[in-house]
């Protein structure tokens, strides 16, 4: 973790988003990042699309929503998406993407972040929830709702 730095999505880094490889098992929980993509631009005012780079290698991507006016209260200030690529996991990279999201919530007057994720053996309960993440309820599909305070 020698250069650790955010970027906005671009041009110049999309591929390197795209390729990232997650270990095996993992792909199940999260959406491919062109997913994220298409979303942040489709909902340009409220997403907040980001790559993680060490040094000039992108290592992971955080992608937050920023709707103060959602009528569901998880959708307000939440991290829609996070992949950290498998040979970078371990080294505080995703701990790194979501203390930068939680300070530009802050940075926005949100007091809180959420993020949704499924339960399982291989899933991202453990880390959410090592970062400070409590669970406060369940989507209507079974997917834990997790707060942090701000």
């Amino acid at each position: 973790m020698s250069d650790l730095r955010l970027e906005e999505l671009s041009a110049t880094n999309i591929v390197a988003a795209n390729t990232l490889t997650l270990k095996p098992g993992q792909e199940q929980f999260v959406a491919p990042v062109s997913h994220s993509i298409a979303e942040a631009y489709v909902n340009p005012s409220t997403a907040w699309p980001r790559v993680v780079l060490d040094g000039d290698e992108v290592v992971g991507f955080i992608m937050g929503n920023f709707d103060p006016d959602s009528p569901h209260d998880e959708f307000r200030g939440c991290i829609w998406r996070m992949n950290v690529a498998a040979s970078a996991q371990g080294r505080g990279i995703g701990r790194f993407a979501v203390v930068a999201l939680a300070e530009e919530a802050r940075s926005r007057g949100f007091d809180r972040l959420t993020v949704m994720f499924e339960p399982g053996e291989d899933g991202p309960e453990a880390f959410f929830l090592a970062v400070g993440f409590e669970p406060i309820g369940e989507t209507q599909f079974g997917e834990t709702i997790a707060a942090l305070s701000l």
